[in-house]
């Protein structure tokens, strides 16, 4: 069982890696502490671990398991028994990774499915009691911002032409899809992120943090994600793919089309000064079947640019060869073949409502906003600290 670490910092070592006179890890000279932050959603549980010096990330282990913790919540009003058990397995292995690593500062976050059930605070409890980890179930607004933050780098105005002067983030959930909107400056509010740095930074493993985030102008949780909606709307055995489809696009339009309040921004979608980012995992499977991946690179994937047209020549794909098709899919598999297409469904309802033509792929979202907002947090702290004193180290003893 994990176990939080005290205020005793030899137990919070990590292993590997050069370092400094007092053991910790060292990145350049400054010492690296170990960071770790745990998304358990409504279909997936998901786990980064990262160490934090000179103002970077640089992500030392990922993992990411689909539970379906909501699975049936939508007509029982309940977490069952059965997707509390996988989501615990997969908890507990995440519990291990944090130990084996030797996190200092740790955010671990629940969402949709244990807001809204019955028994979710019930399942909290448990997870402490079962895996020492403590999880915290938070709002819609907070989800919101935080995958706002975790996209930060691909929120450049200059990155596209015309400039974008807005755009809409959308994170698309298992029981849940935040939007946000965000209103772009003329200088971006995170370094400039071109595909190519994107996927640099991806195939390093890092993550860089701005010194000012975005927030959203405006943000509505709507609660439809890919499993509430393939759950209400089964595929068809056979034929009227097209149909059922558009029943699901239609079905999540109407949810969002009240939503009136970010109309100011209307005008730079309507002159083609705006994007919307997509962060789901639905929408990262469309973007490697567009790329032909053989088998998902997230380093090709995050950051990519795909027009509406590229999004909407992969659905049809996706209808046309059926669930057994989409199974045999190398980026969807047996996991995802039920869901990608109510992901799509979401997406295409989006792009139809806020029409623009271009999307941007974030394989990222609200783990890295975890670990953003951890280190903001330091950085405040330490700014209203002052500066620390120079201390001369103390020289090695030399083995005699």
């Amino acid at each position: 069982m994990y176990r939080a670490p005290s205020n005793d910092r030899r137990r919070s070592k990590p292993s590997g890696g050069p370092r400094n006179a007092s053991g910790g890890l060292t990145v350049r000279g400054e010492a690296a502490v170990v960071y770790a932050a745990l998304d358990l959603g409504t279909n997936n549980c998901r786990l980064m671990i990262a160490t934090f010096a000179n103002s970077q990330f640089r992500i030392v282990e990922a993992f990411s398991r689909i539970v379906r913790l909501g699975e049936g919540l939508a007509h029982s009003g309940q977490l069952h028994e059965r997707a509390m058990d996988r989501a615990l397995k997969a908890l507990k292995i995440c519990a291990e990774k944090i130990e084996k690593r030797g996190a200092v500062r740790i955010r671990a976050v629940a969402t949709q499915a244990c807001r809204i059930a019955r028994n979710g605070r019930e399942f909290i409890a448990r997870v402490e009691r079962e895996t020492g980890l403590k999880l915290t179930i938070i709002s819609p607004e907070e989800e919101a911002h935080l995958s706002v933050m975790g996209c930060a780098s691909l929120l450049d105005p200059r990155e596209v032409s015309p400039v974008a002067r807005a755009a809409l983030v959308m994170d698309v959930g298992g029981g849940s899809t935040e939007l946000s909107w965000v209103e772009l400056a003329d200088e971006a509010p995170a370094p400039a992120t071109s595909l190519s740095d994107a996927q640099s930074l991806a195939q390093n493993n890092a993550l860089k943090v701005a010194r000012r985030m975005p927030r959203p102008r405006y943000w509505i949780s709507i609660p439809v994600g890919v499993v509430n909606l393939a759950e209400r709307f089964p595929e068809p055995v056979s034929g009227h793919t097209a149909a059922w489809f558009e029943a699901m696009v239609e079905d999540v339009s109407r949810t969002v089309r009240h939503f009136t309040d970010p109309e100011t921004l209307r005008p730079h979608f309507d002159r083609g000064e705006a994007y919307i980012v997509g962060t789901s995992g639905a929408i990262t499977s469309l973007a490697g079947m567009h790329l032909g991946l053989e088998r998902y690179d997230r380093s090709r994937v995050d950051g990519l640019w795909m027009s509406h047209a590229h999004v909407q020549s992969v659905i049809t794909r996706l209808l046309d060869i059926g669930h057994a098709g989409r199974e045999q899919e190398p980026c969807i598999g047996k996991d995802r073949a039920d869901l990608v297409l109510a992901g799509a469904a979401i997406l295409e309802a989006i792009q139809r409502l806020w029409p623009c033509q271009r999307l941007r792929v974030a394989d990222r979202g609200l783990r890295e906003g975890l670990l953003l907002s951890m280190a903001k947090k330091k950085a405040r702290r330490r700014r209203r600290r002052g500066p620390r004193p120079a201390v001369k180290a103390a020289p090695l003893p030399v083995a005699e």
